[in-house]
């Protein structure tokens, strides 16, 4: 233990700037504070530091004016005032990830926050708000990742290095969904994002859905509802940094962030604060701008590399789901789940609607049996849902349509293999084989 708070200590003196440079607060609005005597020595995204009354706030550049740089804090400005000290920290922000990490849960500075003592370092410096891979240099998405959730697993079956969204409203298993696949993946690594969490739920996620098992093989990246927008932000960059570590450990990483509509929001508070107008529902054009730019960081790795696949909630705005940032995500993933408010009221949980949901390389991944297979239980799926409302009225009458008679009798079955408690695992070949099973092969 002192051996390693040793190299802590180097690895930390190692890393401070030969000379410092620092100006002074020139005004203080809203969110906002002003400081001169920076102009030259910052840039947008760099770092600094606030001197107030009786403690450092950590402050990142986010742009400027009238030859004065614009500072937004990390936390609160209790303290600042007029002269007080501006100290420019770290051009670059970066993270020192290690496999030491797994187990762990950190915030969005990449420190821990569960008690378990001091992080290990590692070697490798990891920038935050890293640039996505050339897509030339990437591997080909290839190969089927075992995610543990029947509904995923055979009707969208999804690859290694993929990116699926998560679509649903508020309250209708979200969490539950992501962590049964963080806690039954067959993936080396989970890296978990909760950007903007409610704090009560944080801590019953990792003890409760996670649980011990789930976190084992986990990092979970923490940001409460309550935190600065500059955190709730920076948890997303911090998640994708972790996962880009251990992708280059060869690992296959399954990312998954909660939600990207919180990392959106955060990012147009920050946009709106600077003077930035709004584009489309009060979200500005760098919120779609750093969509892509957070999201393609997911993938296939080079040839030396692992994979990253994605999984990105998106909490659609009042059951919206063609909502601006819904829209957006949509056509940046590699497909898309929808989970349904009405599938959850009648008890099927994960509530997951299969007939309006799509992975965009699962055809190419499977079988032609395995594709025959789902086809058939999608098209009687679709046939039962456009029937229903005759067959609840007593109007339709058994023997007039022979396809519509088989939905009507496979469909309690199949409804009974998308239900899935978070205790019951279900690999590849057994989802296959449970849904094979329904149709006599």
């Amino acid at each position: 233990m002192v051996a390693f708070l040793v190299k802590s200590l180097i690895s930390d003196l190692e890393r401070l700037p030969a000379i410092r440079l620092f100006g002074r607060v020139e005004g203080v609005q809203g969110l906002l504070v002003e400081a001169s005597g920076l102009n030259r020595s910052l840039s947008v995204g760099d770092r600094c530091q606030i001197v107030a009354r009786d403690r450092r706030i950590i402050c990142e550049a986010v742009g400027f004016r009238q030859g004065r740089a614009l500072l937004m804090p990390f936390s609160s400005l209790d303290g600042v005032g007029l002269g007080c000290r501006v100290e420019v920290v770290d051009a670059n922000p970066v993270l020192y990830p290690h496999a030491g990490w797994l187990g762990r849960v950190i915030n969005a500075l990449g420190e821990p926050v569960d008690g378990k003592g001091p992080l290990p370092v590692g070697e490798s410096a990891y920038l935050v708000r890293n640039k996505p891979p050339s897509a030339h240099s990437r591997q080909r998405v290839a190969g089927k990742l075992d995610l543990g959730v029947r509904a995923m697993n055979a009707f969208l079956t999804t690859c290694r290095g993929q990116r699926m969204g998560i679509f649903a409203g508020s309250g209708i298993g979200k969490s539950s969904l992501l962590s049964m696949m963080a806690k039954h993946t067959a993936a080396d690594v989970s890296v978990i994002g909760l950007i903007g969490e409610r704090g009560r739920e944080a801590r019953e996620f990792i003890e409760d859905d996670l649980g011990e098992e789930g976190l084992a093989r986990s990092v979970v990246v923490v940001a409460t509802s309550d935190e600065s927008a500059l955190l709730r932000r920076q948890a997303a960059y911090v998640t994708m940094a972790v996962a880009e570590y251990f992708r280059d450990l060869q690992r296959d990483v399954l990312c998954l962030m909660d939600s990207v509509t919180r990392f959106a929001m955060a990012q147009r508070e920050i946009s709106l604060s600077v003077g930035e107008p709004p584009a489309s529902k009060g979200y500005t054009p760098t919120v779609f701008a750093e969509l892509p730019r957070l999201l393609e960081r997911a993938g296939p790795g080079a040839p030396d590399q692992g994979s990253i696949t994605g999984l990105f909630t998106v909490l659609v705005d009042g059951d919206d789901h063609n909502e601006p940032i819904a829209d957006a995500v949509r056509g940046i993933l590699d497909g898309h789940v929808v989970l349904d408010r009405t599938i959850a009221e009648r008890g099927r949980y994960p509530a997951i609607n299969v007939l309006r949901s799509v992975s965009r390389t699962m055809p190419a991944c499977n079988s032609r049996e395995e594709n025959d297979l789902v086809g058939r239980a999608r098209r009687l799926l679709a046939l039962y849902d456009d029937m229903a409302e005759l067959i609840r009225l007593g109007a339709y009458r058994r023997g007039s349509d022979a396809t519509v008679d088989e939905s009507i009798h496979y469909y309690p079955m199949l409804e009974a293999f998308l239900a899935q408690r978070k205790d019951e695992p279900t690999d590849l070949a057994t989802s296959y084989a449970m849904l094979g099973q329904i149709f006599g092969q």
